[in-house]
């Protein structure tokens, strides 16, 4: 009679353990993969067709600054492709260490890039030098490696899913993000105030800078919206972090591009000084020579 019980069972508990390791049903399908993929690839296919040409460029203006961003901005273009592509894993079973993994590198490629250029517009120095560049890594590179750490304590340490999508209620993962959408929200918020505030001086005279500070201020002041909503559970919460996490992913690296290195890559150098001569003048910086 044991032999026959056994045999009875055996099926219903393969049937259980094959339902088990296939994806949840709240992993991201086709759909929401290509979405993120397509923009990500594409942005890529635009640094390659211009990668000669930008590349003669950097070596003939010689800007260490410049140079040290372009790499920057390859790698984490290159990460962000292959977290877009390889959104399944944070859903099948075995890909856990791999999936939080190329988060945690996504992540800290293009967070480096945020915080290297938020010093870039805090300090008073704009010189394109090899201290200059240093100085400015150093900042980025001691808040990056804090915050990778931090995470990675999270991840790895205390198993806090901050890179799972289909958990929604685990307060340390919103607690988190919470924390870092709040800093962000209040340095880009700073920067705004400083620009509208007697000291504007103290900043690089380009509005287009304070045109991307203004637009990342929202960004991060929406997502920071968004993490209390999503640690109370609120539907709409989840939906619009989950549009701020696509914007992001899709949208912040060929905006920095335009914002901050286009220019740069201008054929003749007099249209790059007439293109920074005329937005200082739309700003307003020349009006107290006529007075």
């Amino acid at each position: 009679m044991e032999k026959n019980e056994d045999h009875t069972l055996s099926p219903i508990s393969s049937i259980i353990d094959t339902s088990s390791s296939s994806q949840p049903l709240n992993c991201h399908g086709v759909l929401y993969t290509a979405a993120l993929s397509i923009p990500a690839a594409l942005f890529i296919v635009y640094l390659g067709f211009y990668l000669k040409k930008n590349v003669k460029k950097l070596s003939h203006r010689r800007s260490h600054v410049m140079v040290a961003y372009y790499l920057l901005l390859w790698l984490s273009a290159l990460l962000n492709l292959a977290w877009c592509s390889l959104q399944a894993w944070q859903c099948t079973s075995g890909k856990e260490v791999s999936w939080n993994l190329l988060s945690l590198l996504t992540e800290s490629g293009s967070l480096c890039l945020e915080i290297s250029l938020i010093a870039f517009l805090l300090q008073e120095d704009y010189a394109t030098g090899l201290e200059t560049l240093a100085h400015t890594f150093m900042i980025s590179g001691f808040i990056v490696g804090a915050d990778i750490l931090l995470k990675a304590i999270f991840v790895f340490g205390f198993g806090v899913p901050l890179f799972i999508d289909s958990e929604t209620t685990h307060s340390g993962k919103w607690g988190m993000w919470t924390f870092d959408e709040l800093l962000l929200t209040c340095t880009y918020g700073y920067i705004l105030f400083v620009h509208y505030s007697k000291w504007r001086d103290k900043l690089p005279p380009r509005p287009a800078f304070y045109n991307y500070a203004v637009i990342m201020f929202m960004v991060h002041g929406t997502g920071l919206f968004a993490c209390a909503l999503g640690a109370s559970s609120i539907g709409f919460g989840l939906w619009l972090y989950s549009l701020i996490g696509i914007c992001y992913h899709t949208l912040y690296l060929p905006f920095l591009y335009v914002t901050f290195l286009a220019d740069f890559f201008q054929e003749e150098d007099l249209l790059l000084d007439n293109a920074y001569y005329s937005e200082m003048r739309d700003a307003g910086f020349f009006d107290s020579d006529w007075e």
